[in-house]
């Protein structure tokens, strides 16, 4: 096998253990420590909202660390401090001890994925895609396969482990995901030596705070990051608001959160590669437009599903549903592409970190935004992301002629060309 094969194999498979890992644990991410050390829910919620939010600025640290020491450095590093705060939470006796692990955590989370997708980038470089820019969207969509399958793969585990009942099941998915950290990290540091260098120029990562003046001065690519946020504000709303809606908003059957969760989780799993092969016709900012008007279908059809009798619903939420998965598949690996190449290459690292604020933004927004237009109206959340996915697709549309033409139209930029 060449080198480049062993290292995308390796990014892989540490991806995947990784993603294992943490949908093992995520769905007691909030239970561990009520059931484990006795600390009451508000307060564990408020301590890891507080870590969340001390963490901030992390990406902008990030970012400045990966243009000067390389992706596959900083991921592997990220990997490291979580599997230490994972394991921190063994020891988890009070507040104070709560606090130092949520910190730790969140700091790894924080800087993992402030710089995993440039590691991706760097892979498809070597990998040779450089000479056809759509090999970005294959390669960001092979990743969010492989992720989406290893969250399914460890919450159906976790599932099966919680029926158990005892606490030394809490304490073991915690030391397996602090496992898959450091089986992730290894993967990455034995096998995937030759991806990831920093593609930095002579002055790049020397000068501090350089690089974002010149994301700062680059108002196209602010304004995809801005158009982004409202595109990333619909993922998170699929996982915050659609099982309340189900429960306290519609006459569903609350079994059916699970199956649209599922459907969902298998789609992303087993289709990205192909939606990015279909929109490759496309500009990428057409393809992402075209995930904005699919968002407003499901939308305006999830607040429409209060006015319909319950004997339709289930089928009625599953269609509903499929235009947001459809949505979800070729926004998440085109998107993560759009910004890939329209980033400086001697500055992706920190232009990426900034991207990625768009999901912190969007995981900041929507439990508040949904909650408050919830309490007003069923059908309020819906009406009121819909009304900003609108607004987001036409920004997006926009940026079509102001970012890179490379980086619209998936082409090696100028510079690139051998000629």
């Amino acid at each position: 096998m060449s080198l480049k094969g062993r290292g995308a194999g390796s990014l892989y498979a540490a991806l995947l253990v990784d993603a294992v890992g943490s949908g093992l644990f995520l769905p007691v991410s909030l239970l561990y420590f009520t059931r484990v050390s006795g600390i009451g829910l508000a307060t564990v919620g408020l301590l890891i909202s507080v870590a969340t939010v001390l963490t901030l600025p992390l990406p902008l640290v990030a970012g400045h660390l990966v243009d000067r020491f390389g992706s596959r450095n900083v991921v592997l590093g990220a990997q490291l401090v979580q599997a230490v705060g994972f394991f921190v939470y063994l020891v988890v006796s009070g507040p104070a001890t709560m606090m130092i692990a949520a910190l730790v955590v969140a700091a790894g989370q924080r800087t993992f994925w402030s710089s995993v997708f440039t590691l991706v980038a760097d892979l498809a470089d070597r990998d040779g895609s450089g000479d056809d820019g759509r090999g970005h969207d294959r390669w960001f969509a092979v990743v969010g396969m492989v992720q989406a399958a290893g969250y399914g793969v460890g919450g159906l585990l976790t599932g099966w482990l919680l029926t158990i009942g005892t606490v030394h099941i809490y304490r073991t998915l915690a030391v397996a995901n602090a496992a898959s950290f450091l089986c992730s990290a290894l993967l990455l540091a034995l096998f995937a030596r030759g991806i990831g260098p920093a593609k930095h120029g002579e002055n790049a990562g020397t000068a501090p705070g350089g690089g974002y003046r010149a994301l700062l001065r680059d108002r196209p690519y602010l304004g995809l990051i801005l158009t982004n946020t409202v595109f990333a504000l619909c993922s998170v709303f699929f996982g915050t608001a659609l099982p309340v809606y189900l429960v306290d908003g519609l006459p569903a059957p609350k079994w059916l959160i699970g199956v649209l969760l599922a459907v969902n989780t298998v789609l992303l799993a087993v289709s990205q590669a192909l939606v990015a092969r279909t929109m490759r016709p496309l500009t990428r900012v057409r393809a992402l437009v075209i995930a904005g008007g699919l968002w407003t279908v499901w939308c305006v059809g999830s607040a429409l599903a209060v006015r319909l009798p319950a004997g339709v619903l289930v089928p009625y939420l599953i269609v509903v549903t499929l235009f947001y998965t459809m949505a979800e598949l070729i926004h998440a690996p085109i998107s993560n592409a759009l910004a890939a190449a329209a980033a400086p290459p001697e500055l992706r690292g920190r232009y990426l970190a900034a991207f990625q604020y768009c999901f912190t933004v969007a995981t900041i927004i929507a439990p508040g935004l949904f909650g408050v237009l919830f309490t007003h109206g069923r059908t309020l959340p819906w009406l009121a992301v819909g009304v900003l996915i609108v607004l987001g697709t036409i920004g997006m549309a926009t940026l079509e002629r102001r970012l890179p033409e490379s980086a619209v139209r998936g082409e090696p930029r100028p510079a690139e060309v051998v000629g």
